[in-house]
């Protein structure tokens, strides 16, 4: 094949979308465009209210909808992985991007740094796939993940409660937003009318979800709200409406915003790219288990990065995956990503030739789809468990809730990572680590304290040490076989060394300098089941460190080395007095 052929085989490998569309399937197309139907009357309110809920005018909720879709239709790995505007992440925007903005009062200034938040976080996508960094989603441990959700979820059910009732509240921080939501319901600034939709929206999503799980929820709830607007003349007793949205579809923009701003966007666009990354790694992974697919992490970082790339070009804001629009578009039939591409140009269709088609539809009822979004969002069964299963990774995760209800969701969404992080430093710190022994009638050997029958060896002391051997934690390792060689007629201090995976500098001076000590007591240290780029790494510290000698492919080879007398492999001089 000729160089340009093989350039044009490449490009076609590396661009999923046209993957798919040379191994798509005649049969899938009815599905497919079913599938698309049902999931854009889902996108519509959804968009629309998780806009509103990053402090955004409702259109900009449809435009980031439509372009994310046909973005990631084309650079997107996975079958029907949905993207789109994400109830996790509209308080991250808000957060960045209202503060910048006036408090919201500048709605055009407002988009245009949204707009430049989704840049940012496609750069760092997409320059985190290109330097293999797919493994930053691990920083976040589930417990601080449902610690964060929940607070999350707690941040966006009070911020919401004054919408749904009919007023506003002007405060930042929960506290003063509950403050505020109950000083204005005991002034009388509620409207009943308003309360009443939105109370009953909530009742009406709960109840469908609950009990009739295939039915379109949001979508009825929508419907019964606009004719409730009509019937009961909402508008006249106060209640806001959505109006007319603008017609049309903006052009490719590149966003207009100061020096100054990307600064403080830069650290929002840090926290929504973990966030947005860690949800869409999770729900691939679980869907694509049911479709038989593999996920690659690098090619799920494009296709989001693709997705916010074009969000941001027209007028939109970061997105994410939504689990519970991919779980509608699994229901309904989905087996490719023509689902999200009928669903973008029904969206299309709907904002260029009948952009009134929700003018009535009240304010309150976007309310009730976003708190119950948020009610998806909590874990308390979850919680609950960790409190009877680990309290350690109980308080991490209260530790991560209160960040985000006290702090706020950008300080929440540091302190979750940080906390997760000082959680790995904390097992590498204190490991798993026993003293084994010999259980008549087993094979093997078992930890002294939880098997009281496990008899010693005479003379041998068998140690497991159970993580890397490190600066945090060698330390520890030497106290514990120090005291371990105090038992009276120790000779060999044994480490069943298989869980050690990586030995540090300032752990190979410390094991080598307590090598030196025990062998001027007359105790030889021996490894066994050590592997072997470990080994070569402590040889490499100190040329013949430790003596091959030292080193037994198996405790029982260990065992039977003691047992059969093994020579003395202190060096001359060596503990003489």
């Amino acid at each position: 094949m000729e160089a340009g052929g093989w350039r044009r085989v490449s490009v076609w490998r590396s661009v999923p979308g046209l993957q798919a569309a040379a191994t798509y399937q005649r049969g899938w197309v009815a599905k497919d465009v079913v599938a698309g139907v049902v999931l854009s009357t889902l996108l519509v309110p959804q968009g629309m209210a998780y806009a509103e809920l990053a402090g955004l005018p409702p259109i900009t909720g449809l435009y980031t909808s439509i372009t994310c879709l046909l973005a990631y239709a084309v650079f997107g790995p996975s079958r029907i992985l949905v993207l789109g505007p994400d109830s996790s992440l509209g308080p991250l925007i808000a957060a960045a991007v209202l503060p910048l903005a006036a408090a919201g009062q500048d709605s055009a200034r407002a988009v245009a740094l949204a707009s430049m938040l989704a840049l940012m976080v496609a750069v760092l996508l997409i320059g985190g796939a290109l330097a293999r960094l797919g493994f930053v989603a691990d920083l976040l441990s589930k417990p601080t993940i449902m610690g964060y959700l929940n607070g999350l979820a707690l941040t966006i059910l009070v911020g919401q409660l004054p919408k749904l009732f009919g007023f506003s509240v002007s405060a930042e921080g929960l506290i003063r937003e509950i403050h505020g939501f109950v000083r204005g319901l005991a002034r009388g600034e509620a409207l009943a009318a308003a309360a009443a939709v939105g109370i009953a929206g909530v009742a009406v999503i709960l109840a469908l979800q609950h009990w009739l799980p295939k039915v379109p929820a949001v979508l009825i709830m929508v419907l019964m709200s606009i004719a409730a607007t009509s019937v009961f003349d909402l508008a006249a007793h106060g209640v806001s409406l959505v109006g007319e949205l603008p017609r049309g579809f903006p052009p490719l923009t590149l966003p207009d915003v100061r020096w100054s701003d990307l600064g403080p966007l830069v650290g929002a666009a840090g926290g929504i790219t973990l966030v947005s990354l860690a949800d869409t790694i999770s729900t691939a992974s679980a869907f694509a288990e049911r479709t038989g697919q593999e996920i690659d992490g690098g090619k799920e970082m494009v296709g989001i990065g693709a997705a916010n790339l074009a969000a941001g070009f027209f007028q939109g804001f970061p997105v994410s995956t939504s689990g519970s629009r991919t779980a509608v578009a699994e229901r309904s039939g989905a087996r490719s990503q023509l689902t999200g591409v009928v669903g973008a140009v029904l969206i299309t269709l709907m904002i260029v030739l009948v952009p009134g088609l929700l003018r009535n539809l009240p304010q309150p009822a976007l309310a009730a789809v976003v708190i119950c979004a948020s009610l998806s969002l909590a874990d308390i069964p979850g919680t609950v468990r960790l409190w009877h299963q680990r309290r350690t990774e109980f308080l991490l995760s209260a530790a991560a809730f209160l960040g985000v209800a006290l702090l706020g969701v950008l300080p929440g969404i540091g302190i979750a990572v940080l906390l997760s992080i000082l959680n790995v430093f904390r097992h590498a710190w204190q490991p798993y680590e026993a003293e084994l022994g010999r259980v008549s009638g087993l094979r093997g050997y078992y930890d002294l304290d939880t098997h009281p029958t496990a008899q010693r060896v005479p003379g041998l002391v068998i140690y497991r040490f159970a993580a890397p051997l490190i600066f945090a934690n060698a330390k520890r390792f030497r106290n514990r076989v120090l005291r371990l060689s105090r038992s009276p007629g120790t000779r060999w201090i044994l480490v069943a060394a298989e869980s050690v995976t990586d030995v540090d500098v300032t752990a190979c001076d410390i094991l080598l300098k307590l090598d030196r000590d025990l062998r001027s007591r007359g105790i030889d240290l021996m490894f066994a089941e050590l592997q072997e780029p470990v080994r070569r790494k402590i040889e490499q510290y100190e040329d013949q460190a430790l003596p091959d000698s030292h080193f037994f492919p198996s405790v029982h080879a260990a065992e039977d080395a003691f047992r059969a007398g093994a020579p003395d492999h202190r060096t001359p001089g060596d503990g003489d007095d």
